[in-house]
């Protein structure tokens, strides 16, 4: 069973619903991330989603995609990155999940890729723009090296890729709550409990829900949809980039307890 698979199982038997940061490597610097990461450990977060910066972001909205680009302005590369996350993840409990696009992946090769990933420590693998078609061309290799890819499920998806989707991703499914990009929303979309419950029919597998999700009365709202993870990114992002670093680290571990504390049963 995979690190993500245990970290699911345990939470499902004390019948916790996870919680899923997102932040930027990088912005406002590697050392800051690394910070992040332990109080984000500290503060509630069951999983940690890292994005890898990117000069072409389509999944993303504007305040994930300016992270990004202070990012890249200062330097930040994947080799960085990862010598950072190797560093860091054997005192972290929370397992790191690695965000990226598909072009830097097949641009260094699949398996010299998630060797690296697997290297530095990394659980689990989220790549938006991954074809359907062709992602068991990662998720094999993946998988042989410990490393669960996630496939994210459209609102637009047809009853049928919903179906296939389900049944090739590893580790969860990553269900987009929202037709468009990443960001902060008043609300949630009541159609996400219909799309929960249209994956119950097809899969045991955990759904986490993301895009969006940018209050603690969200999380609680996907949590008693069905949801076995709530992925909050933008929310997190603003917050650790307003004012100083160690204004910023301060926000997000009481962001974070926030929405654990509204995850709990």
């Amino acid at each position: 069973m995979s690190v993500i698979s245990q970290c699911f199982e345990s939470l499902q038997a004390r019948s916790q619903c996870a919680l899923i940061p997102f932040i930027t490597a990088g912005d406002p610097d590697l050392e800051t991330t690394a910070q992040a990461l332990r109080v984000l450990n500290k503060s509630g977060a069951d999983l940690i989603e890292l994005g890898v910066p990117y000069s072409d972001p389509l999944a993303d909205g504007p305040v994930i995609q300016a992270a990004a680009t202070r990012a890249l302005q200062r330097g930040t590369r994947l080799e960085a990155v990862l010598e950072m996350v190797q560093g860091i993840s054997p005192t972290l409990q929370s397992p790191i999940i690695c965000f990226t696009y598909y072009n830097p992946i097949i641009n260094r090769g699949i398996k010299p890729f998630l060797q690296q990933l697997a290297q530095a420590g990394v659980a689990g693998l989220v790549v938006p723009d991954l074809p359907l078609e062709e992602a068991t061309d990662l998720l094999l290799p993946a998988s042989d090296l410990g490393i669960d890819v996630t496939l994210l499920v459209a609102p637009t998806s047809s009853s049928e890729r919903i179906a296939t989707i389900a049944r090739q991703s590893q580790g969860f499914i990553y269900l987009v709550s929202v037709t468009g990009v990443t960001g902060i929303r008043s609300g949630l979309e009541a159609r996400v409990q219909v799309l929960l419950q249209q994956l119950r029919q097809v899969t045991d597998k955990p759904i986490g829900v993301g895009f969006g999700i940018s209050q603690p009365e969200h999380a609680r709202q996907v949590k008693d949809w069905g949801a076995d993870a709530a992925v909050v990114g933008s929310a997190f992002v603003k917050r650790l980039a307003d004012g100083t670093p160690q204004q910023g680290l301060q926000a997000i571990t009481e962001f974070c307890h926030s929405l654990k504390t509204a995850l709990l049963p």
